[in-house]
C-alpha cells in the first residue's frame, strides 16, 4: 500500500507481474528476464523477488548478477523508508536476509 491506502504503481505492476506469472508462465518469464536486463534499479530488484519466487535456483543467480550493481533505490522495511544500492540488496538477499 502507499500513503493514505492508495497502491504505488510500482506495487501495482508487481502484482500484475505476479499473477502474469501464474496466468501466462512464459510470457510473464520474458518480461521478467527483460526487467532484470533494463528494468530501474527498484524494477530489478523487483524481477529477481519474482523470479526466486517461482524458481530459486534462477533468483539466486539473478541475485548473484545484481550483486555488482551500484544503482541506488528506495527500501521500505515496515513504514521505515531507507536507501540501499542494488549491490547491497542482492548481497543481503544471497546472505538468506531480506529488508
Amino acid at each position: 500500500m502507499g500513503l493514505a491506502g492508495q497502491i504505488l504503481p510500482a506495487t501495482e505492476a508487481y502484482r500484475t507481474l505476479e499473477q502474469g506469472l501464474r496466468e501466462h508462465p512464459e510470457a510473464a518469464r520474458k518480461r521478467i528476464d527483460r526487467l532484470l536486463r533494463k528494468g530501474s534499479p527498484a524494477g530489478r530488484a523487483y524481477a529477481a523477488t519474482l523470479l526466486e519466487a517461482v524458481d530459486p535456483a534462477a533468483g539466486r543467480d539473478a541475485w548473484a548478477r545484481l550483486r555488482g550493481d551500484d544503482g541506488e533505490f528506495t527500501t521500505f522495511s515496515g513504514c521505515l523508508m531507507g536507501r540501499a544500492t542494488l549491490g547491497e540488496y542482492a548481497a543481503e538477499r544471497l546472505a538468506g536476509g531480506a529488508r
